[in-house]
C-alpha cells in the first residue's frame, strides 16, 4: 500500500496471473456458484460458453487475492527500506463489473489495475479515495473481468 500522495493517475500495477483449472472452478462452484456449466465440463459445452467456464465471482476473488499480495509486497518493501508504512482503508465499493468473456479451464489470465482517479475524502480529510480499474486478460490478450473499484488510501500528512 502506497500513501495518497505517492499516487497518480494513470498509475499501473501488473499484479499477476493466475490459471484456472476445471479442479479450481469445480471446487469453487461447489462452495459458492453450483450452476451446471460450472460443476460439469459437458454441460459447459453444451452452454453459451463452450466449455467448462469460471465462475465471475470466483476471477474476481483471484483479483482480489492478487491486489491483497501485492499490497503486502509493498508494505514489506517499505519496511525493509525503514519508510512509514502505509495500511489502507476498507473500500466503500465498486461499480461497473463486468464479465466480458467467459474464463475456461486451462485460461491463464494476468490481472493488473490502474488508478482512474483521486480525492480527498470530505467527511475523513486523513484519508483519500481512489478509483481504479481492476482488469484481467488471458492469455490471447482479451479483456476478460473489469470493475472500477474504490479504495480508502491513507494521506501521509494525516490531512
Amino acid at each position: 500500500m502506497r500513501f495518497f500522495e505517492d499516487l497518480q493517475v494513470g498509475q499501473r500495477r501488473e499484479l499477476g496471473s493466475f490459471t484456472f483449472t476445471a479442479a479450481d472452478i469445480k471446487r469453487f462452484a461447489v462452495q459458492f456458484d453450483p450452476q451446471r456449466f460450472h460443476l460439469d465440463e459437458e454441460e459447459g459445452r453444451k452452454s453459451l460458453f463452450g466449455g467448462l467456464a469460471a465462475s465471475g465471482w470466483h476471477v474476481g476473488s483471484v483479483c482480489m487475492k492478487l491486489i491483497v499480495a501485492d499490497n503486502q509486497r509493498l508494505l514489506e518493501v517499505a519496511r525493509s527500506r525503514g519508510e512509514p508504512i502505509a495500511v489502507g482503508g476498507p473500500s466503500p465499493g465498486f461499480r461497473d463489473l463486468r464479465w466480458l468473456k467467459p474464463v475456461l479451464a486451462g485460461d491463464t489470465i494476468s490481472f493488473s489495475s490502474e488508478i482512474e482517479s483521486l480525492r480527498v475524502s470530505a467527511s475523513r480529510p486523513e484519508w483519500g479515495i481512489l478509483q481504479a480499474r481492476n482488469a484481467g486478460s488471458n492469455q490471447r490478450g482479451e479483456v476478460v473481468f473489469s470493475v472500477l473499484a474504490s479504495a480508502f488510501v491513507p494521506r501521509r500528512n494525516n490531512g
